[in-house]
């Protein structure tokens, strides 16, 4: 498994912790979930819960990453980044290479 965190991406992770005043250990949980009009679905949630059974924690870019077991078979060679060059663009994304097909949106994927 080969996930990556840009610069961009860590640095809005540690943005948003701080300026939520969030002073309790949290973790950045990358997860895949079924849905959307390809299959599956990235999904990106700040949790404060770790399962030591389930999950794997991973330190990128000086952002702690969880992920379960069973997204880590879906996450081949992801890539968290983070835009803000335009209105259009603005937020979080996820390549993932292991993506057979993206859906027209690019909100879902196949395998």
């Amino acid at each position: 498994m080969a996930i990556t965190v840009s610069d961009r991406a860590a640095s809005k992770v540690r943005e948003i912790i701080k300026d939520n005043s969030i002073s309790d250990k949290v973790y950045l949980r990358l997860s895949v979930v079924g849905g959307g009009c390809s299959g599956f679905q990235h999904k990106l949630d700040l949790d404060p819960n770790l399962n030591e059974k389930l999950d794997e924690v991973f330190t990128l870019n000086g952002v702690e990453i969880v992920v379960d077991k069973r997204s880590i078979m879906y996450l081949g060679d992801a890539m968290v980044d983070y835009h803000d060059e335009d209105l259009a663009k603005t937020g979080f994304s996820i390549v993932n290479a292991s993506a057979k097909s993206t859906c027209g949106c690019g909100s879902s994927f196949s395998m």
